[in-house]
């Protein structure tokens, strides 16, 4: 019998995040575990409660989701296995039997609400936002009345676990906006290579200088990989200071970006790895081929050759 393993995700069911965990074939029929924010369902892997958790990293309109690139870059023993994509888009619902004309006040989460802002405006110009913890927790309050709301932001799922009316559907400003998930899971090594995969990183630079950032890009340009993320958050400790995330196509065991590492490395004090793993899009990672695996391994057989005294060919 296969062993039943826990998946944390930010609920109550029907959330975005749970239609991401719904994309991973191999969490289907084993325990979905809602919890209420990005740190308590990391938590839960570092402590074993669940074998991994579903969070939001990225959105296409309001980039990465600090939280979630604040708690992988400080919380250590984690890392990424995989990423989903969920089309956003969103729906108003209501108590059954409520019209538009009776909305007054609207209860949406604020990452929600800041999304639908063109909809609102030219539909109800005189509502006022009541925020919530989730788009789900904005439905559940406006129907038990712990939120004074006549109408809640939400994702379509609503409709399929709570009895509510949808008074609008679509209302999102953006039809193209897309959330990017991780599933996350403790420390273990990088699954092989696909040729569509994405390594992810967050990097520190030692000091605050002119041509620091470049020294960091450099590493990539010059062994030809494309980054497709790169957000500087502050670490904290003082003004001015930064650490940035990354994610760069390819894979931890190609060549390229083993190298790419090592360059890093050698001069970045704190270097988080949080994985390589499949791209969502499955898209095989295009190259030059003087980046290949093979150019790399000649070019370091023919050094070792030099330092074993070889009769060069």
């Amino acid at each position: 019998m296969t062993e039943r393993r826990t998946y944390s995700y930010l609920g109550p069911a029907g959330t975005f995040t749970e239609a991401a965990l719904d994309q991973v074939p191999e969490a289907r029929g084993h325990e979905w575990r809602p919890v209420h924010n990005v740190g308590e369902a990391l938590g839960d892997v570092l402590s074993g409660r669940s074998d991994a958790a579903m969070i939001a990293i990225e959105n296409s309109v309001e980039g990465g989701v600090s939280t979630t690139l604040d708690a992988l870059a400080t919380q250590p023993g984690l890392r990424i296995v995989g990423e989903y994509l969920v089309k956003v888009n969103f729906v108003l619902v209501a108590a059954p039997g409520t019209t538009l004309d009776d909305v007054d006040v609207i209860a949406a989460h604020p990452v929600a609400y800041a999304q639908c802002h063109g909809w609102l405006g030219e539909n109800l110009p005189k509502h006022s936002h009541l925020p919530a913890a989730s788009n789900v927790a904005s439905a559940i309050g406006m129907l038990d009345g712990t939120l004074p709301a006549q109408a809640a932001i939400a994702a379509p799922g609503i409709i399929a676990h709570h009895d509510v009316a949808v008074l609008a559907e679509e209302i999102g400003d953006n039809a193209n906006a897309v959330t990017r998930f991780v599933l996350v899971t403790r420390t273990t090594a990088p699954a092989a290579p696909t040729g569509a995969d994405k390594t992810s990183l967050i990097v520190e630079l030692p000091d605050d200088r002119p041509g620091g950032l470049l020294d960091l890009l450099e590493q990539f340009s010059t062994r030809g990989i494309n980054l497709s993320l790169l957000e500087s958050r502050p670490i904290g400790d003082e003004l001015g200071r930064y650490r940035f995330v990354l994610d760069a196509d390819g894979h931890v065991h190609d060549e390229r970006m083993a190298d790419a590492l090592l360059g890093i490395r050698r001069f970045s004090p704190h270097v988080v790895f949080l994985g390589s793993y499949p791209r969502a899009d499955r898209k095989i990672v295009q190259y030059p081929e003087r980046y290949a695996d093979e150019v790399f391994v000649e070019a370091r057989d023919w050094l070792r050759g030099l330092i074993d005294g070889e009769p060069e060919a």
